[in-house]
C-alpha cells in the first residue's frame, strides 16, 4: 500500500470510528424503536422534499390569488431555498452540540407552524416570510436527519435498508410533489399544499418525542457559544445565503452584470474567511478534518453535479408539459408519476440488495449512466412529441435516481464518526441544495437565452420553448457526465 492509500484510509478510519460509548448512553433501542423512528425520519424528510416542490405547479393559481408581480413570484422558491440551504451547516452542528433530538424537534415545530401561516396567507409579504420559516425549520430537521440514522443503525445491511427507505424521500418526493401539488390546486386550492403538511407535521413531532434517541450533545454544560464558533457560522451563512441569493438571481440580471458580479465576489470572500477560520479557531464550526475522507468529499461534489442536472428532469420537463403540450397542473403531475413510482420501486426494492452485492460505489456509476442517457434521450424529443410513444417509455430510466442516491448517501455518511453525524449529515444536505441552486441559474438561464435566439430567427413559441428546454437537457447530460467521472476517480470500493 503507498504512503498517500495508508492516509487516506487512516483518515477514513478515524472519521469513521465512534467514540467510546460513555456509562450513562442509554440502552439500545428495540427493533421495532428503530423502525418507528426511521418512519418519523423519512416522513420528516418527505414534508421537506415535498415542500420544495410541491408549490412549484401551484405557482400560477398563487399569483392569480394573491397579487404576484412576475418577479416577486419567484420569492415563492427563494425564500425558502435561501434559508433552507444556508442554514443547514449550522444546524447540523447544533445537532452535534445541543444533541440531534432536540434540534430535530424544534425544526420540525417550526416548519408546521410555517405550513399553518402560508397556508392562510392573504398576501405576498406573509407567504414570503412563512416560506422563509418553513425554510428554517427544514433546514434544523434536515440538517440532523442522517445523523440520527447512522447512529440508529450501525449494523451495514441494516444500515443499507435504512438508507433506502430514507432516500426514496427524497429521490421520488420530488415527483410526488408535482403530483400532489397539481391534484390538490386543482381540486381544493392552492392554500391545502401548505395544510396537508399539519397533520404530517403533528404526528411526527409526537412520535418523534417517544422514539427518536435522546442525546445530550457535546456542548452541553461547555460554553455553547465558544463550542457552536460563532463567528465561523456567522460567516458561512451569510456567505451561503449571498451566495445562494446571487445564483437565483442570475437568470434577472445575467452572469457579467455588476449585481451579479459584486454579491458573487463578497459571497466568495465570505466563505473564503470562513474556510481560513476554520484552519485556524480552537473549536471549529466544520473542521477541516472531515474532507480528508474521499467518501466525504467526492460523495459532497459527486451530489451537487447531480441534482444540478437533474433539476432539468424535475422542474425543465414539467414546463414542457404545460407550456410546449398544454397540459394543465394535475396533468402534469400524473404525466411525472411514472418516473416517481419507478424511483420509488428501485429505491425501496432494489437498491439495498444492489448496494450489498456489487458495492455502493458500481451501483452509483451504473445509476448515472441510465440518467446520462434519459436526458441524452430528452434532449432530443420534438415539440410535437406524443407523451405515449416518445415520453412514456423514457419514465423507466429515472430509476437512475433510485440506484444512484442511496448508494451516494451510503458513501457520503461513510466517512461520519458520532461525533461529527450531524456535521456531514448538514453538509451533505448543504451540497445538495448548492447544486439546486446552480441547477435553477444555470439550466433555465441557457434554456431561456436558446428560446429568445429561436424566436428571433423566426421559429414559432413551441419551437422555441422545446429548443430551449433541448439545451437545458443536455447540459444536464454533460454534468452528469463529469459526476460520473468524479465518482470513479475519486470514490473508492469500501472494503467489505
Amino acid at each position: 500500500m503507498s504512503a498517500d492509500s495508508h492516509a487516506d484510509t487512516s483518515a477514513e478510519t478515524a472519521l469513521a470510528t465512534p467514540p467510546p460509548t460513555s456509562p450513562s448512553s442509554p440502552s439500545s433501542p428495540t427493533s421495532r424503536t428503530r423502525a418507528l423512528a426511521l418512519g418519523v425520519l423519512a416522513s420528516g424528510m418527505l414534508m421537506i422534499v415535498l415542500d420544495g416542490s410541491i408549490v412549484t405547479v401551484a405557482m400560477p393559481a398563487v399569483q392569480d390569488d394573491l397579487g404576484f408581480s412576475p418577479a416577486g413570484l419567484s420569492w415563492v422558491v427563494n425564500a425558502y431555498l435561501i434559508a433552507f440551504g444556508s442554514l443547514l451547516l449550522l444546524a447540523g452542528r447544533l445537532g452535534d452540540l445541543l444533541g440531534r433530538k432536540r434540534v430535530f424537534l424544534v425544526g420540525t415545530g417550526v416548519f408546521t407552524a410555517a405550513s399553518l401561516l402560508a397556508g392562510a396567507a392573504a398576501s405576498p409579504a406573509v407567504l414570503i416570510a412563512a416560506r422563509f420559516l418553513q425554510g428554517v425549520g427544514s433546514a434544523m430537521a434536515a440538517a440532523v436527519s442522517l445523523g440520527i440514522l447512522v447512529t440508529l443503525f450501525t449494523e451495514p445491511g441494516e444500515r443499507a435498508k435504512a438508507i433506502a427507505v430514507f432516500s426514496f424521500t427524497g429521490a421520488a418526493g420530488a415527483s410526488i410533489g408535482q403530483v400532489l401539488g397539481g391534484v390538490l390546486t386543482d381540486a381544493l386550492s392552492w392554500h391545502w399544499i401548505f395544510f396537508i403538511n399539519l397533520p404530517v407535521g403533528l404526528v411526527s413531532l409526537a412520535l418523534a418525542a417517544r422514539v427518536l434517541p435522546g442525546d445530550t450533545g457535546a456542548g452541553s454544560g461547555r460554553g455553547l457559544a465558544a463550542r457552536a464558533d460563532a463567528i465561523g457560522a456567522l460567516l458561512i451563512t451569510a456567505g451561503l445565503m449571498l451566495g445562494i441569493y446571487t445564483v437565483v438571481k442570475v437568470e434577472q440580471y445575467g452572469w457579467v452584470s455588476a449585481h451579479t458580479l459584486g454579491l458573487g465576489a463578497l459571497a466568495l470572500a465570505l466563505i473564503g474567511a470562513f474556510v481560513a477560520r476554520q484552519a485556524t479557531a480552537r473549536t471549529p464550526l466544520m473542521p477541516l478534518r472531515i474532507f480528508r475522507s474521499r467518501s466525504v468529499t467526492g460523495a459532497n461534489a459527486v451530489q451537487m453535479l447531480m441534482v444540478a442536472a437533474l433539476f432539468s428532469f424535475q422542474v425543465i420537463l414539467a414546463l414542457h408539459f404545460q407550456r410546449v403540450l398544454g397540459y394543465g397542473a394535475g396533468e402534469t403531475g400524473l404525466a411525472m408519476l411514472p418516473a416517481a413510482i419507478v424511483i420509488g420501486v428501485v429505491s425501496l426494492g432494489v437498491s439495498a440488495r444492489l448496494n450489498a452485492r456489487f458495492g455502493e460505489r458500481n451501483v452509483l456509476l451504473a445509476g448515472l449512466v441510465l440518467l446520462i442517457t434519459f436526458l441524452v434521450l430528452l434532449s432530443r424529443v420534438p415539440a410535437d412529441a406524443d407523451y405515449a410513444s416518445d415520453l412514456l417509455p423514457l419514465m423507466l430510466l429515472p430509476a437512475g435516481f433510485g440506484l444512484a442516491l442511496p448508494a451516494l448517501t451510503s458513501l457520503g455518511m461513510s466517512g461520519a464518526g458520532e461525533a461529527d453525524a450531524g456535521l456531514v449529515s448538514g453538509l451533505f444536505n448543504t451540497s445538495q441544495q448548492i447544486g439546486g441552486a446552480l441547477g435553477v441559474a444555470v439550466l433555465s438561464t441557457l434554456a431561456a437565452s436558446r428560446t429568445e435566439s429561436v424566436l428571433a430567427d423566426g421559429g414559432s413559441e413551441a419551437e422555441a420553448l422545446t429548443g430551449g428546454y433541448q439545451l437545458a437537457f443536455g447540459v444536464g447530460a454533460g454534468l452528469l457526465v463529469t459526476a460520473f467521472v468524479v465518482a470513479f476517480v475519486v470514490l473508492r470500493p469500501r472494503t467489505r
